[in-house]
């Protein structure tokens, strides 16, 4: 029996709720038993099993006030099949573990598992399990199951003489977010970024083919993950300003804030978008677009020189 519209998860309880939200993920072919078990079991055929789990916490994360239920389904979603896009993989399955107080209303559980469910149905993957508790806020845990059938693309690869490449929408997010913060709602195409991201999620399956020699997705801003690259490369990278044409939205925000707009492309994150070293700029597949190069060295510059301005988000 569906739930009462106002119902809370106090009124629905624990087996209730799971009950309504095992509607709302259908099973994959791979899926040899879903929910329901003390554990989901899968079916691999080849390659590689590629596995990542990420957090999400109110008031940290997200803000109910500032994204719908759905909404942050999809972001929760995006963000972790995000990662096993970004090494050269597909995500096939996800489990979900859900802590939020007694007297949130279930119908928000139930829209967030719609949100989500659709995000994954992007990809073709399948919520095989989870957990739910009770937490005096909403915290999301979530981790992600994908393969790869070539050698999966790791952070470390990239050599001197490569070219950086990035795939996906940049920017945009963080523009939404300096809006919400101040108390707006538009640009709303950048709200709705902020919202909703679009990962370009065969993006990084093709760069793997194409020999993509390191890759990382943008999830906490581009200079934040070019040094990640660096480092765990042990190159430099030099990311050039001219490479990017700053759309009129964030033109628009950065003109409303008094801020250099570039600034949300090189240290924006939550878009999720990918980025790449590969050997020349003849193996950058189509829809990449080269913004820099790996040199010997250490660190990350921007047109030769120290970058002042933000580079991305740290949690601590």
């Amino acid at each position: 029996m569906p739930l009462p519209p106002d119902a809370s998860l106090s009124d629905a309880g624990e087996f209730g709720l799971i009950a309504e939200l095992e509607t709302l993920f259908p099973q994959g072919e791979h899926v040899l038993v879903g929910p329901g078990d003390d554990a989901a079991v899968l079916r691999i055929r080849n390659g590689h099993v590629v596995v990542s789990t990420d957090l999400m916490v109110e008031a940290r994360h997200f803000r109910r006030d500032w994204a719908s239920a759905e909404d942050v389904g999809h972001r929760a979603a995006a963000q972790n099949l995000s990662d096993i896009n970004a090494m050269g993989g597909t995500a096939h399955s996800l489990t979900v573990g859900l802590a939020a107080p007694a007297d949130l209303p279930a119908q928000w559980a139930l829209d967030f598992a719609r949100g989500f469910a659709e995000e994954c149905a992007l990809v073709g993957a399948s919520v095989v399990g989870g957990d739910l508790t009770r937490a005096d806020e909403i915290v999301i845990a979530v981790t992600v199951l994908g393969s790869c059938t070539q050698a999966p693309v790791l952070r470390s690869g990239a050599q001197p003489g490569d070219v950086l490449a990035l795939h996906g929408r940049q920017g945009w997010a963080a523009g939404g977010l300096a809006v919400l913060g101040r108390g707006f709602r538009s640009p709303r195409v950048l709200v709705e970024a902020y919202r909703r991201p679009e990962p370009p999620y065969a993006a990084g399956r093709l760069a793997a083919e194409a020999g993509a020699t390191a890759m990382i997705d943008i999830s906490d801003g581009l200079l934040a993950e070019a040094r990640h690259l660096a480092e765990e490369s042990g190159v430099a990278i030099d990311v050039r300003r001219g490479a990017f044409a700053v759309p009129e939205p964030l033109q628009a925000v950065g003109a409303a804030l008094g801020a250099d707009p570039l600034q949300f492309i090189l240290g924006g994150g939550d878009d999720h978008a990918l980025l790449a070293t590969f050997t020349s700029v003849a193996d950058v597949p189509d829809g990449w677009q080269v913004v820099g190069e790996v040199a010997e060295g250490e660190g990350v510059t921007v047109d030769g020189g120290d970058y002042e301005g933000p580079t991305g988000w740290t949690h601590f």
